[in-house]
C-alpha cells in the first residue's frame, strides 16, 4: 500500500533488515523484504533462479517498492567492490540515472516510469552478488514531442534548465516555459522536489555507473539539442508545398542544435524540410510544407532521444557486468500497470497487453500451486474455476489475424489510414466477444479487459507503430563530428538497408514480452501487488471502491477466491500439533501419529469438512479462527494460572528483600560507632608522632648549615687546583700536535719519493714483460706455421702412400695376371703329360700281356735261358722304352709338383699382399681422421691466436689479466685428440711439445659450441617451412642429411638436433586433414630415411667390405690432396664433399651412436604414422560415396529396367556419377604424392590398401542387402568398376600397381550376379571357372539371396544349393570357419627395408641450399663444389 508519506524511513532501514533475515515467511507482518527473503533463500536452499513480479496502477508505488527489493537483495548479498564501486551499489544507482531519463509526471503519479523494466540480479555460488543486467521494454517516444496538461515531459529536460549557471549558459538554457516541448504543460515543477539536487544526484549516479565526465557533456547535449530542436519553426515558402525557417529566433535555436550535435547547419535544415526520393529514372527531391516540417521535426527528436535511452541501458549494462559464471539469479519485474485514460493510444495498448500476459502467468500460476499441492498430498478435491484472458490475447496477438497482425498489414500499405485501419478491425472482430464497436466514432475500438473495458483512438496507431528511422535522418547524424552522436547512428549494414523487411514497434515488443515471459516461465515467481490509496496523491486518505477495483484489476480477490474455493489454510503436522497441541494435551501425552494426532484434536473439536493429507492438514475457511480462538482460551486460562503464582513468586521476593535490607542497615550502622572509637586512638597516636619528628628537623638543619660551609670551602680550593692542572696538560697537547704534523711531513715526503721509484721500476718491469708476451705470441705464430708445414709434410706423406699403394696395386694385378698364366700353362702341360702317361701305360700292359701271353706259348727252355730266345732285341727294345717312359713320367711329375710349389708360393704372397693392403687401407683412413683432426685443431688455434692479439693490443700494462694470457696455448696433438703415425709426425710433435696448457681450448670450444646451436637454431627454421624439391628430391631432406653428417651427429653420444627435428615433423603435420602436408612430409622421411638406412651401422658391426672400402680410398685421396691445399675452414668442407655426399653407392657408413638409431626409430614411426593418415583421410572420403555406389536409386531402377534409350543411357551416366566422385577423389590424392614426389612404391601400397578397402566395404555390403543381389544392381556395380579399371590403367602400372587385383571378390561377385542360364551351371564350373576366390559360403549367400529385376530369371539350380549346403555342413565339422564376410586390414603394408629395397638412388650432391641458409657461413659445406 503506498501510503503516500516519505516520513516513514523506520519501516525500511537497516534495522527492519536484520529483522526480516532469515525469518519464515509469515512470521512477521507482510513486507517487501520478506518476499525478497523468501525468493533468497529459495535460490540458495534449491539453487533455481526466482523472479518478483511488481504490479500495479501508475502512482501505486512499483517504482519505489522494485528499489527497496534492490536494496535488501544488495544488503543480502554484498560483496567488496571493484576499482572502489560495488555491483550492488551500480546496481541501485542505475535507477537515479533511468529514472531521470524514463520517468516523468503523469495525471496519476509525479513519477511515473514511461517504460518497463526487469533487473537480473546474478549471484555466486556463495550467494554474493556477481553481476546484473537491466531490461527495458517500449519507452514512450510521443512524450518527447507531445503532453497534456497538467502532466509533465521527462525529468532530464527539467533537471538540465535547474543546471548550475555556467552549464545553463554553455548550453544557452533558460526558464522550461521558454521551450516548446515543455511548456505545452502548465507544470514546470513538482511539489516537495528540487530540480537543482535532483541534477546533482543524477551526475553522481552516473559517476558511480561508469559514465565518464566527456560521456556526460555529450549525454546532456543531445539533450538540449532536442530542447533546440523543439523551438524550430516553420512558414511557407515561396513554392506550393514548401517551408522555410519562420523567423531568426527558430534560426538561433537552428544554429544551436547544429553546433549541440556537430554537424553542418544547411544539412541540418534539409533534413528537416526537404526528402530525396530514388526513382529508376533519377533522383528526386521534394520539399515539405510547414506541417509536414513539423512531423519531420518531432520525428528525429524522438529518434534521438530512444537513441539516447537505449545508448544509456547498453552502458549501465556493460559497466555493471554480468557474471558468465553465475548459475542463479533473482529478477524483479517493474512494469507499467493497467491503464484506462480519456483518451488511450498506442502506448496504453501495448501496456494493457502486458498486463494480459501477466496476469494470464499470474492465474495459471497460482492454480498450478493450488493444483499441485492438492494433487501431491492425495486429498478428494473438485476442479476450480478461474476466469482465463486467453481469449483476449489471441485477440490481440494471435497469427494471422490479431490486431498487432492487422496493424503491421496496415503499415506495409502507405495508402492505409487510421480509417482503413479502424475498418478492417471492425470487419474482422465484429463477432468476438471481446472486440466492441464505439457507436459514436469511427476510429475509436473498444477491447473488454480482464480489468474491464477501455477505449482506445485509432488515429495515431500507424506512425507510433512504425519503426525507421528517415534516411536524411540517419545520414545527417551519423556524419556527425560528435564521436557520441555518430556511436548512436552507426550506419546500417548494406544487408540491411536493401531489405525490405517491415519493422514495427508493435512486432519488436511482442517479441520482447514473448522473451519476458520465456525467463519467467524459468524462474520460481513471487508476487507483489501494490495498491495505490486514492487518486488525490494525499497521504490518509482511503477510497474503498478504488482499492477494490485495483484488487480486482491486479487479480488479488480472484486469486483470494481460488483459494477460498479449496483448502486456504494448510498446516503440516509438526506445525499443527505445535500450535493446537495444547488444545488436547492427553493425546500429545500418547504415543500417538502425528497424522492420527490431528485427526483426533479436529474430531475433539468437532470440526466438519477438513482435509488429512500426506503431510499437511487442509482446512477451510474459517476453521484456523476457530481454532485459533479455542487455542486462545485455553492460553487465556493458563495465563491466569501463570500470573497467581507469579504474584505469589513476587510478594514473597518483595518480603525477603525488606528483611535483608534491614539486617544490612544495623550492620552499617554498628561498623559507624567502631569507626568513630578507632579514629581518637589514631589521632593521640599522630600528635606523638608529629612532635617526634618536629624536634629531630630542628637538630638535622643545624647540622646540614655547618656541613654546608665545609664543603663550599673545600670545593673552591680543589677548582684552583684543577685549573692549574688544565693548564699544563693543554700546553703539553699543543706541543704534541706540532710534532706529530713535522713527521707526518717528513714521512709523507718520503713516502712520494718511494712511490714515485716504484712506479718507475713497475713501468719498467710490465714493459718488459709485455715484450716477453710479445716474443710469445710471435713463437705461437711461428708454431702455426710449424703446423702448417706438419700438415704440408702430411700431404706429401699421404700422396706418398698413395703412389705406394697404387704401385701395389699395378705389382699385385701383375703378379696376378702372371700367376694365372703361369697356372694355364702349368696345367695345360700337366694335361698333356697325364695324357701320355696314359697312353704309354696302355701300351705298357698291351706289351706286357703280348709278352706273358709269349712266355706262357714257349717252352720251358726258354724260361730258363731267355738269352737263348729269338725275340731278346725285341724284349729290350720295349724295356728300354718303359725304362723311358718311366723316365719321362717322373720328370713330368717333378714339373707338376714344381708347378703346385710356385702356385702354392704365389697364394702365399697374395695374402701377403692383401693383408699389406688392408693394412695400408687401415693407415690411410687414420692419416684421413688425423688430417681432419688436425685442420680442425688449426682452426682453433687461429681463432684462439687472433682473440689473443686482438687482447694484447687492448690490454692495458697492469692488472693480472697478463699472467692468465702467460698461459694461452697452442694444445698438441695426443692420442685423445687425434693419433700419431709411426714417427711420422715426430717434428710436429717436438715443436708442440712445450705447450700443453688445456685452458686454450675452453673459450674457442663455447665459441664453436654456440655457433653450432645457432646452426641447429637456423637450420630447424628453415625445415619448418615449405623448401619444395629440387628434381625429384626433397630439399628439406637432403639439406637435414648434409648438415647432420657434416656435424657428426650421428657420432655423438648426446644431442638435441634429432629431437628438434623430430618435434618440427610432428607440428607440422598436427592439422590430419591437410594432404599436401602429409604428401611433403611423407617425401622427406622417406628419403631420410633411405639415406639413414644406407649410411648409419650400429655401434661395434662390421666394416665395408674391401672392394667398397678400396672404392672408397681411391676416390678420397684425389680430392685430400685438393683439401690439404685448402684454408682450414674449407679442408674439412673439401673431405666431406669428396668422402660422403655422393650417390647412395658412394655414401660411407658411419658407426651411430644411440640417439642417432633413437632418431632413426622414431623417423619410421612417422613414416609409417603420415602414410596411415593419408590412407585413412582417402578412406573417409570415399566412404560415404561407397554405400551410394553398391545399389542403385530407386528412382533410376526403372527407367534401367524398362528398355535401352538415350533417357536410359542418360540414367545411367547419371548414376556413374557416384563412381566417377571416387575416381576423382583417387586422381586428387595420386595428383598431391605426385607432386610432392612421393615414392612411386608408397603410392602403390597406398593404393592397393584402399582397393582393398573398397573390395571388403562392396562385397560385405552386397552379402548383408538382399536387395543388392540383384541383375540390375549387378550391371551397375559392374559399370562403376569399368570405371575403377579405366583409373588403374590410366595411373600406369608404376603408380596402381596391382591395385586391381585387390578387387577380386567383388568382380567375381558381381560376375556371377549379371551372367545368364545360372540353372545349367555346374557346381564346379562355379567354383573353378566363375568364382575360385569365393567360399563356399560366400556363393551360397549369394545364390540363395539372388533376384532378377530386370528378366526375371532364376538363380543357380536346387542341385546346386543342395551340394553347397553339403560342402558347408562339412566345413562347419572340420572346423572351418563359417564367416563369410571380409576384413579390412589396416596394418602398414611394409617394412624399412622394403622402402630402402624399392627406392631409387638419390643423388644429393647438386642439391642448391635453400636461401634462408645459403649466405650462412656455417652452411658453406651445402654449396655445390666448382670445378
Amino acid at each position: 500500500m503506498n501510503l503516500m508519506k516519505s516520513m516513514l524511513p523506520h519501516l525500511y532501514d537497516t534495522h527492519m533488515m536484520e529483522q526480516y533475515k532469515g525469518a519464515g515467511f509469515g512470521e512477521l507482518s507482510p513486507h517487501v523484504f520478506a518476499v525478497a527473503d523468501v525468493a533468497y533463500k529459495a535460490m540458495m536452499n534449491e539453487g533455481k533462479s526466482n523472479s518478483i513480479l511488481v504490479s500495479g496502477e501508475s502512482g501505486a508505488g512499483k517504482t519505489e517498492t522494485t528499489k527497496m527489493l534492490m536494496r535488501y537483495l544488495a544488503y543480502l548479498g554484498g560483496r567488496s567492490g571493484v576499482e572502489g564501486r560495488t555491483v550492488e551499489q551500480q546496481v541501485l544507482e542505475s535507477n537515479p540515472v533511468l529514472e531521470a531519463f524514463g520517468n516523468a509526471k503523469t495525471v496519476r503519479n509525479n513519477n511515473s516510469s514511461r517504460f518497463g523494466k526487469f533487473v537480473e540480479i546474478q549471484f555466486d555460488k556463495n550467494g554474493r552478488i556477481s553481476g546484473a543486467a537491466v531490461r527495458t521494454y517500449l519507452l514512450e517516444r510521443s512524450r518527447v514531442c507531445q503532453i497534456s496538461n497538467p502532466e509533465r515531459n521527462y525529468h532530464c529536460f527539467y533537471l538540465l534548465c535547474a543546471a548550475p549557471p555556467e552549464v545553463r549558459e554553455k548550453f544557452k538554457l533558460g526558464d522550461p516555459k521558454s521551450f516548446h516541448y515543455l511548456n505545452q504543460s502548465s507544470c514546470y515543477a513538482l511539489d516537495g522536489v528540487d530540480d537543482a539536487q535532483e541534477y546533482l544526484t543524477t551526475i553522481r549516479a552516473m559517476d558511480i555507473v561508469g559514465i565518464s565526465e566527456e560521456e556526460q557533456e555529450a549525454i546532456f547535449c543531445v539533450v538540449a539539442a532536442i530542447l533546440h530542436l523543439g523551438n524550430i519553426e516553420f512558414a511557407k515558402g515561396a513554392d506550393v508545398d514548401s517551408s522555410v525557417i519562420k523567423d531568426e529566433k527558430s534560426r538561433f535555436h537552428l544554429n544551436m542544435t547544429a553546433e549541440l550535435l556537430k554537424c553542418d547547419i544547411k544539412s541540418l535544415e534539409n533534413a528537416l524540410i526537404k526528402r530525396v526520393m530514388v526513382t529508376p529514372e533519377e533522383i528526386i527531391t521534394r520539399t515539405l510544407d510547414p506541417v509536414a516540417a513539423v512531423g519531420s521535426r518531432d520525428a528525429l527528436s524522438k529518434t534521438i532521444y530512444s537513441r539516447l535511452f537505449d545508448w544509456l541501458v547498453d552502458k549501465i549494462n556493460f559497466s555493471i557486468g554480468q557474471d558468465p559464471n553465475s548459475k542463479q539469479l533473482i529478477g524483479v519485474l517493474d512494469i507499467y500497470g493497467f491503464e484506462s485514460f480519456k483518451l488511450n493510444s498506442f502506448e496504453q495498448f501495448c501496456i494493457n497487453f502486458t498486463n494480459e500476459k501477466l496476469q494470464q502467468h499470474f492465474n495459471q500460476h497460482v492454480f498450478k500451486m493450488e493444483q499441485e499441492e492438492y494433487t501431491k498430498e492425495e486429498i478428494n478435491w473438485s476442479y476450480i474455476e478461474f476466469v482465463d484472458n486467453q481469449d483476449v490475447l489471441d485477440l490481440i496477438e494471435k497469427k494471422p489475424g490479431g490486431i498487432i497482425a492487422l496493424l503491421d498489414e496496415a503499415c506495409m500499405f502507405p495508402k492505409s489510414t487510421h480509417e482503413t485501419f479502424a475498418q478492417k478491425l471492425f470487419q474482422t472482430f465484429k463477432n468476438n466477444k471481446r472486440f466492441i464497436k464505439p457507436k459514436l466514432s469511427r476510429t475509436s475500438f473498444t477491447i473488454s479487459h480482464y480489468a474491464g473495458e477501455v477505449t482506445y483512438l485509432a488515429d495515431l496507431f500507424l506512425d507510433k507503430n512504425k519503426d525507421y528511422v528517415v534516411a536524411e535522418h540517419q545520414d545527417l547524424l551519423t556524419a556527425s563530428k560528435c564521436s557520441f552522436v555518430a556511436s548512436l547512428f552507426p550506419p546500417p549494414a548494406e544487408e540491411s538497408s536493401k531489405s525490405s523487411k517491415f519493422s514495427s514497434i508493435g512486432s519488436r515488443f511482442k517479441l520482447q514480452l514473448q522473451s519476458l515471459m520465456e525467463t519467467l516461465n524459468s524462474t520460481e515467481p513471487h508476487y507483489i501487488r501494490c495498491v495505490k490509496p486514492n487518486n488525490v496523491l494525499k497521504p490518509a486518505i482511503f477510497e474503498n471502491a478504488n482499492i477494490i477495483q485495483q484488487l480486482r484489476c491486479g487479480g488479488v480477490l480472484e486469486a483470494i477466491r481460488i483459494s477460498c474455493a479449496g483448502y486456504p489454510t494448510r498446516r503440516t503436522f509438526y506445525e499443527f500439533l505445535h500450535r493446537f497441541g495444547v488444545l488436547a494435551p492427553e493425546i500429545l501425552a500418547g504415543n500417538h501419529d502425528d497424522k492420527v494426532a490431528c485427526q483426533m484434536i479436529l474430531d475433539k473439536m468437532g470440526l466438519k469438512g477438513y482435509q488429512i493429507g500426506k503431510t499437511k492438514v487442509f482446512l477451510r475457511a474459517g476453521q484456523m479462527a476457530e481454532l485459533d480462538a479455542r487455542r486462545a482460551e485455553v492460553l487465556g486460562n493458563a495465563a491466569r494460572t501463570i500470573q497467581r503464582q507469579i504474584r505469589t513468586y513476587i510478594a514473597w521476593k518483595e518480603f525477603t528483600a525488606l528483611r535483608k535490607a534491614a539486617i544490612m542497615l544495623q550492620s552499617h550502622w554498628r561498623g559507624i560507632l567502631a569507626c568513630k572509637l578507632y579514629e581518637q586512638l589514631r589521632r593521640g597516636a599522630a600528635a606523638l608522632k608529629i612532635q617526634k619528628n618536629f624536634r629531630r628537623h630542628i637538630a638535622r638543619e643545624s647540622y646540614l648549615t655547618v656541613r654546608q660551609s665545609a664543603t663550599t670551602l673545600q670545593t673552591g680550593l680543589r677548582a684552583m687546583t684543577a685549573r692549574n692542572e688544565f693548564r699544563f696538560r693543554k700546553q703539553t697537547k699543543a706541543a704534541i700536535i706540532i710534532q706529530a704534523a713535522f713527521r707526518c711531513h717528513v714521512a709523507y715526503s718520503y713516502y712520494k719519493s718511494l712511490q714515485k721509484a716504484a712506479l718507475t721500476t713497475q713501468c719498467g718491469w710490465r714493459r718488459r714483460v709485455a715484450r716477453r708476451e710479445l716474443r710469445k705470441l710471435k713463437m705461437a705464430a711461428r708454431e702455426t706455421g710449424a703446423l702448417k708445414e706438419a700438415k704440408d709434410k702430411l700431404e706429401k706423406r699421404v700422396e706418398e702412400l698413395t703412389w705406394r699403394l697404387q704401385l701395389e696395386k699395378r705389382l699385385r694385378t701383375d703378379l696376378e695376371e702372371e700367376k694365372a698364366q703361369e697356372i694355364a700353362k702349368l696345367r695345360d702341360a700337366l694335361h698333356a703329360v697325364e695324357i701320355q702317361v696314359e697312353e704309354a701305360n696302355a701300351r705298357v700292359i698291351t706289351e706286357q700281356e703280348a709278352a706273358r701271353k709269349a712266355i706262357e706259348e714257349a717252352p720251358p727252355v726258354i724260361k730258363e735261358t731267355p738269352v737263348i730266345v729269338e725275340d731278346t732285341e725285341k724284349v729290350n727294345s720295349l724295356a728300354a722304352e718303359v725304362e723311358n717312359l718311366k723316365a719321362s713320367l717322373l720328370s713330368e711329375t717333378k714339373a707338376a709338383e714344381e708347378a703346385r710349389n710356385a702356385c702354392t708360393d704365389a697364394e702365399t704372397r697374395n695374402a701377403e699382399l692383401v693383408k699389406k693392403l688392408e693394412e695400408s687401407e687401415r693407415k690411410v683412413d687414420q692419416l684421413q681422421e688425423s688430417v681432419q683432426r688436425l685442420e680442425e685443431k688449426l682452426a682453433n688455434s687461429e681463432s684462439e691466436i687472433q682473440v689473443l692479439r686482438q687482447q694484447s693490443l687492448a690490454m692495458s700494462p697492469t692488472g693480472k689479466s697478463l699472467t692468465a694470457r702467460q698461459r694461452a696455448m697452442i694444445l698438441p696433438r695426443t692420442p685423445e685428440n687425434g693419433n700419431v703415425l709411426n714417427g711420422e709426425t715426430k717434428d710436429t710433435t717436438l715443436a708442440l711439445s712445450n705447450v700443453r696448457e688445456p685452458e686454450s681450448e675452453e673459450k674457442p670450444q663455447k665459441y664453436l659450441n654456440e655457433k653450432q646451436q645457432e646452426n641447429q637454431d637456423l637450420l630447424i627454421k628453415c625445415i619448418s617451412q615449405n623448401l619444395g624439391f629440387s628434381g625429384s628430391k626433397p630439399i628439406a631432406a637432403c639439406v637435414v642429411y648434409k648438415c647432420l653428417l657434416h656435424w657428426r651427429s650421428f657420432e655423438v653420444e648426446r644431442t638435441t638436433v634429432f629431437d628438434r627435428i623430430i618435434q618440427t615433423i610432428a607440428s607440422a603435420i598436427e592439422v590430419q586433414d591437410n594432404n599436401d602436408v602429409l604428401a611433403y612430409w611423407l617425401s622427406n622421411s622417406s628419403t631420410l630415411l633411405l639415406l639413414l638406412q644406407h649410411t648409419l651401422k650400429a655401434s661395434g658391426a662390421a666394416s665395408l667390405t674391401p672392394q667398397r672400402r678400396r672404392a672408397t680410398s681411391a676416390s678420397l685421396f684425389g680430392r685430400m690432396s685438393q683439401g690439404l691445399r685448402a684454408s682450414p675452414q674449407s679442408a674439412g668442407l673439401s673431405f666431406l664433399s669428396g668422402r660422403g655426399l655422393g650417390r647412395l653407392d658412394d655414401l660411407r657408413q658411419v658407426e651411430a651412436k644411440y640417439p642417432a638409431l633413437l632418431f632413426k626409430q622414431q623417423l619410421t614411426a612417422f613414416l609409417e604414422k603420415i602414410y596411415g593418415m593419408i590412407r585413412d583421410n582417402l578412406k573417409k572420403e570415399i566412404s560415404p560415396l561407397l554405400g551410394l555406389c553398391i545399389q542403385v536409386p530407386r528412382t533410376s531402377r526403372a527407367s534401367l529396367v524398362k528398355g535401352r534409350s538415350q533417357s536410359n543411357a542418360v540414367a545411367q551416366q547419371a548414376l556413374i556419377a557416384h563412381w566417377q566422385s571416387i575416381v576423382k577423389s583417387l586422381d586428387h590424392y595420386l595428383k598431391i604424392m605426385k607432386s610432392n614426389h612421393v615414392p612411386p612404391f608408397l603410392v602403390r601400397k597406398v593404393f592397393t590398401q584402399i582397393f582393398s578397402f573398397i573390395n571388403v566395404q562392396l562385397f560385405n555390403s552386397l552379402l548383408l542387402r538382399r536387395e543388392c543381389c540383384s541383375f540390375s544392381n549387378g550391371e551397375y556395380v559392374k559399370a562403376g568398376l569399368a570405371e575403377l579399371e579405366q583409373w588403374c590403367s590410366e595411373a600406369t602400372e608404376e603408380y596402381a600397381g596391382s591395385a586391381w587385383d585387390e578387387l577380386k571378390h567383388i568382380r567375381q561377385a558381381v560376375g556371377f550376379l549379371v551372367i545368364h542360364q545360372k540353372p545349367k551351371k555346374s557346381l564346379n564350373e562355379i567354383t573353378k571357372e566363375l568364382c575360385p576366390v569365393l567360399s563356399i559360403q560366400q556363393l551360397y549367400r549369394i545364390s540363395t539371396m539372388y533376384w532378377d529385376d530386370k528378366y526375371g530369371t532364376h538363380s543357380v539350380s536346387s542341385d546346386v544349393i543342395a551340394k553347397m549346403r553339403v560342402m558347408m555342413t562339412e566345413d562347419s565339422n572340420n572346423a572351418v570357419s563359417s564367416s563369410f564376410l571380409l576384413d579390412d586390414d589396416s596394418s602398414i603394408p611394409f617394412t624399412v627395408d622394403d622402402v630402402s629395397k624399392s627406392l631409387q638412388q638419390v643423388d644429393i650432391t647438386d642439391i642448391d641450399p635453400p636461401s634462408l641458409i645459403r649466405e650462412n657461413s656455417g652452411f658453406g659445406f651445402l654449396l655445390p663444389r666448382s670445378e
